[in-house]
């Protein structure tokens, strides 16, 4: 089955080949993937490679944090995939992006201020956990509008952090 994955306004093509192989944008991949908790912890081998991964669904787009970097993907099968394109309807982040803390935590830093202008991957907090720095970053190109912690502030699993709307086009 094929699927068309969006992940920070990048386009992915992936093909499921087999139970245990994949193909992204024709790279052939052997992969193993295992949920290890109700929690959302991922556990992938990818061509021999561990990769944990923390994953959280969010309306119609997933959020994946992988070493400290947040990606928000969104996946849509072919068909729904060339449908969408028909009817000129966008397979994008639209409307405000609001940050979520994906693990619970410690606000170590806010890189960010109230009516800023952010870019795409821009990082915006620094979240501590399990002993870890882990920078969260924009999903989209956009102006912050809403801050909702601070430094020192403990936070929870899911708890909106920032909230960043799209840029007018007047």
């Amino acid at each position: 089955m094929k699927y068309i994955s969006t992940i920070n306004g990048e386009k992915y093509e992936i093909d499921i080949d087999q139970e245990d192989q994949i193909t992204v944008n024709d790279h052939h991949y052997k992969v193993d993937v295992e949920f290890l908790s109700e929690s959302g912890v991922l556990s992938l081998l990818l061509d021999n490679q561990s990769i944990e991964a923390i994953v959280e669904q969010r309306g119609d787009s997933w959020e994946v944090l992988i070493q400290g970097e947040l990606y928000t993907v969104m996946v849509q099968d072919e068909r729904a995939f060339r449908l969408a394109k028909e009817r000129g309807t966008s397979f994008d982040v639209s409307g405000d992006a609001i940050v979520n803390s994906p693990m619970p935590g410690l606000i170590i830093e806010v890189s960010v201020e109230v009516g800023q202008r952010v870019e795409k991957g821009e990082k915006i907090v620094v979240l501590e956990s399990m002993k870890m720095d882990n920078e969260l970053r924009s999903p989209r190109e956009g102006l912050v509008t809403l801050i909702s912690t601070g430094p020192g502030d403990s936070v929870e699993k899911g708890q909106a952090l920032v909230t960043i709307s799209s840029l007018s086009t007047d």
